[in-house]
């Protein structure tokens, strides 16, 4: 478990495809920090497993369904990404729970940089639309955030039915995740909130009695 509170932003050193995976290796001098062989490390919002590591590398392996789920296959050599260890049972819990098994990806729509802050707009699919609530928590490239608006819920009707959501960055969050560096059209890893899904689950259960 994670609480999306990024720890360091990590450089890809290397992507090495094997069959259905590609083995990945990322430059990580702090999230290796007493990492050993098993632990788990969120990068970008997608829980990885580490099966080497050096005193500023590790390496984990990524299997063709986390592909097809996330951003991690378009990475190149060179790209920063947003690095987080796994939780420890005692810790402050500053932003909200994140497991790490993202939902999807969404895209930039818009960028509207302020005197003090930022705002993103970013697509969301129809099938979870209903789980991204204004004021609610969400996961955005393993950056536990704030939804600011979604769907224009603050006055500001859209001429289209596509949903969407908006979240207001900080400059500390722009500066030490990679969320300062977007652009329109550019894909992050979003993962709802693991409440909101059990909510809907268990309606989706009940109204089928």
């Amino acid at each position: 478990m994670f609480t999306g509170i990024i720890e360091e932003k990590g450089e890809v050193l290397a992507l090495e495809p094997s069959a259905d995976v590609i083995r990945l290796t990322l430059r990580a001098p702090l999230a290796v920090q007493g990492a050993k062989h098993g632990d788990s490390i969120s990068v970008s919002g997608v829980c990885l497993t580490v099966v080497a590591q050096t005193a500023e590398t590790f390496t984990a392996d990524v299997m063709q369904q986390t592909l097809d789920m996330s951003t991690i296959g378009a990475l190149r050599p060179g790209d920063t990404v947003n690095l987080e260890r796994a939780a420890l049972v005692g810790d402050r819990l500053g932003g909200h729970i994140v497991q790490g098994h993202i939902d999807g990806t969404s895209t930039v729509l818009a960028v509207t940089p302020g005197e003090s802050w930022s705002v993103l707009r970013f697509s969301l699919d129809d099938e979870l639309a209903a789980l991204v609530v204004d004021k609610g928590s969400i996961a955005v490239a393993g950056v536990s955030l704030t939804v600011s608006n979604v769907d224009g819920a603050h006055g500001h009707p859209e001429p289209t039915a596509d949903h969407w959501f908006e979240v207001s960055l900080i400059p500390e969050t722009l500066a030490a995740t990679t969320l300062g560096s977007l652009a329109v059209g550019d894909r992050v890893n979003i993962e709802t909130d693991i409440l909101a899904r059990h909510v809907e689950r268990l309606l989706a259960l009940r109204s089928a009695r």
